[in-house]
């Protein structure tokens, strides 16, 4: 049987900044992880509402 079939599913890439696989951020097109992305949210213009 082909073992390519769930290729392209799942964590296949990590963070751009630190290449860590789990907790990404993949939406609007962050690929950040969530620690990365709390050290940058400011610099990019996400507010921290509460």
């Amino acid at each position: 049987m082909a073992r390519d079939h769930g290729e392209g599913i799942g964590r296949s890439n990590g963070c751009r900044r630190c290449g860590r696989k789990r907790g990404m951020i993949r939406r609007h097109g962050l690929r950040l992880c969530r620690q990365c992305f709390r050290d940058i949210a400011p610099e990019i213009g996400f507010k921290k509402y509460s």
